[in-house]
């Protein structure tokens, strides 16, 4: 099904590994394609309640691909045609997304870690919007997420600037969810994974809808959304695990129904 990505289902959550290693695992037109569709895949299959995106071999995402562009390509064309279609996969979809930086996230690569919800990070991992050191502007979603995630200040000097973030650095700024060594890398990822998994998928959904609704609806509005979205969490089967659970003093069994 996909040429440039790994995807597989590992009990509750689909892996989906970007799999050019002999290249940093750098964009190309097929590559956009293949993580689009790949979260696309996940979004919707019933079993899946996690997803984990991360690269093969030493980097997480270089960035585009140089080589698969040309001089005359509009760089305007490639970001409606290729990467925004793949952010807003990710950006629609109501279940949990974990970037797994196992190394260098360049450029486009930085914007997709930044699109997903949580990033957990190796501690060789890095950060660096390389854009700047080219001409341009940070693409992808990126100026979108950053400052949600840094404040305005900050992603100003990330994206101007264009120094190299370490691991430690970006648990500093918000950036990463959790750095861990890279001996524990693999280990941490998958526990993270499963806890988030385990967890009531409905409410999960729910909550990344109104944070996102959040940022331009007045509190009124919120307020509505509020109460509409409370009622449909306690409608579902989580819900009632939970408040059973609860009344029996024992651990949950969601099942993210």
């Amino acid at each position: 099904m996909f040429e440039t990505v790994i995807y597989e289902v590992r009990g509750h959550t689909a892996w989906i590994t970007l799999n050019r290693p002999e290249k940093l695992n750098a964009f190309t037109a097929r590559l956009n394609k293949d993580v689009a569709a790949a979260v696309r895949t996940a979004s919707k299959g019933g079993s899946v309640r996690a997803i984990v995106i991360t690269g093969a071999g030493r980097a997480f995402c270089s960035g585009q691909d140089l080589g698969d562009v040309e001089e005359t390509t509009d760089y305007g064309d490639v970001l409606r045609n290729r990467y925004n279609p793949m952010v807003m996969e990710i950006e629609k979809c109501e279940k949990p997304i974990v970037a797994a930086v196992n190394g260098v996230a360049a450029g486009a690569g930085m914007s997709l870690a930044l699109a997903c919800d949580f990033r957990i990070l190796s501690e060789k991992a890095s950060f660096i919007q390389a854009f700047i050191h080219v001409g341009l502007v940070p693409d992808a979603g990126n100026l979108y997420y950053l400052p949600r995630l840094v404040g305005h200040a900050k992603a100003l000097e990330l994206a101007v600037l264009g120094e190299k973030v370490s691991a430690e650095e970006a648990l500093r700024l918000g950036l990463a969810t959790k750095v861990v060594p890279e001996n524990q890398f693999s280990n941490e990822t998958n526990a993270f994974a499963d806890r988030l998994s385990a967890m009531p998928t409905k409410a999960i959904g729910l909550i990344k809808r109104n944070l996102k609704a959040s940022w331009e609806a007045g509190i009124e509005q919120f307020l509505d959304r509020d109460a509409q979205s409370q009622r449909i969490a306690s409608l579902t089967e989580d819900h009632q695990e939970g408040v059973k659970s609860f009344l029996e003093k024992r651990k949950p069994v969601f099942k993210g129904k």
